[in-house]
């Protein structure tokens, strides 16, 4: 058998090292837990990143994707397949939105989508700039980086394109004073996953739509991370009973599997025309497979309820450890997107869970994210939080916080 060690060393000998060398070799993965190469088992609660909504490898998806791969699976968009409209109407019908549908292949791709479909709706009248929020993530190419409030993500690639504004999240004031005749958008997460778990209030989210609407602009939001179910809604907009002109899609639509996607109401739906917008892969009949396929488990196991009951449950464990530890001041929580926020960096903790069998994730330098797949069942929220604890109290040196009940 292929060791561990042996991969690793393929890995840094020929992979672009654009990620820090990863050394822990994931083999196989069930449900909420995945396997490594020497057989130990982890609870997965980083799911690819919020891409495993429905667990890993769940039955029905894999054997969709399994007929679809030996059946067709790419023709480009020269020629329509059987699923494209489906999807579509799926999406359209889920969110409110009523409009029409753009697929690709990844988040950051949806967003470049976003920008590029505001600068064409707002080219007659000289409408080209973006206003998002600081601490936001919105990708990695150049324009979704220059929509990206966090300059460490920028550094090194400057100058940044031009027509990119930031205001502070949950601020309207601070949006007022960088929207001018110039703006055609305002980009938003309904939650900042890569910020630190931080949502925008419900107050904010009804000011910017009242804004955009007064002042003829376009509302989007980034659902790529808080989307399809994560937060206890279909997506993190519908917690404020607002309706964006336009929004994002991608990790979870495709369990795994990469498709992105954007949603528009009817007002944007046939701005793009022939030869503006494209994409060689975009909706290939196996990403809508494995999409159509995902968005059927959500429903029938009504997983998007079931989300926001263990989140809930899940967020009452972390609560005792806020009164339990010193170093852990708050916990944030929207369904199964869940932050442990600490007074120090989150990632020895990461570690330390990982050593102890649970995958989460860093994210805003001093939180702990938790991602876990909406099918959670609740006695794996109870394991889980028995890992948290006792490593929460190796890293503050006492007993822990469930033995002195």
């Amino acid at each position: 058998m292929t060791t561990s060690a042996d991969i690793i060393t393929k890995y840094q000998k020929y992979v672009i090292p654009t990620y820090a060398t990863p050394n822990l070799v994931l083999v196989k993965g069930k449900g909420s837990r995945v396997w490594d190469n020497d057989g130990k088992v982890y609870m997965d609660f980083v799911g690819g990143i919020a891409c495993q909504n429905v667990g890993h490898c769940h039955p029905k998806v894999v054997q969709a994707i399994q007929n679809q791969a030996a059946k067709l699976m790419h023709v480009s968009n020269l020629y329509n397949n059987e699923y494209h409209g489906t999807l579509a109407e799926k999406l359209s019908t889920l969110s409110g939105l009523g409009g029409k549908c753009f697929f690709c292949n990844s988040g950051a791709e949806a967003n470049e989508a976003l920008i590029k479909l505001a600068r064409l709706w707002g080219s007659d009248e000289g409408k080209y700039e973006i206003v998002s929020m600081k601490n936001s993530f919105h990708g990695r190419t150049l324009a979704t980086l220059a929509a990206t409030g966090q300059t460490k993500y920028q550094d090194g690639f400057e100058p940044m394109p031009d027509g990119f504004l930031y205001a502070e999240i949950n601020d309207l004031e601070s949006v007022n004073k960088v929207v001018s005749g110039r703006t055609a958008a305002i980009l938003v997460e309904a939650i900042q996953g890569e910020g630190g778990v931080i949502a925008a209030t419900p107050e904010f989210m009804k000011g910017l739509r009242a804004l955009c609407d007064e002042k003829q602009i376009l509302l989007f939001c980034d659902e790529v991370q808080c989307g399809l179910g994560r937060t206890g809604h279909w997506f993190g907009f519908q917690a404020s009973g607002v309706l964006p002109d336009a929004f994002s899609l991608a990790k979870s639509l495709g369990s795994g599997y990469p498709i992105g996607a954007i949603v528009t109401n009817a007002k944007l739906a046939d701005v793009f025309q022939p030869g503006k917008h494209a994409s060689t892969f975009g909706a290939s009949p196996l990403a809508c497979t494995a999409a159509l396929a995902t968005l059927g488990v959500i429903e029938e196991e009504k997983l998007v309820a079931h989300a926001a009951e263990m989140g809930k449950n899940f967020a009452e464990g972390l609560q005792e450890f806020v009164e339990a530890y010193e170093h852990v001041k708050e916990v944030r929580q929207y369904g199964l997107m869940i932050g442990l926020v600490l007074d120090q960096s989150a990632k020895p903790v990461c570690q330390s869970l990982r050593d102890m069998g649970l995958l989460a994730i860093p994210t805003g330098e001093n939180v702990v994210r938790f991602l876990p797949p909406l099918n959670i069942k609740s006695g794996d929220i109870d394991e889980a939080l028995d890992i948290i604890d006792d490593a929460l109290a190796d890293m503050h040196g006492v007993e822990r916080a469930s033995d002195d009940e």
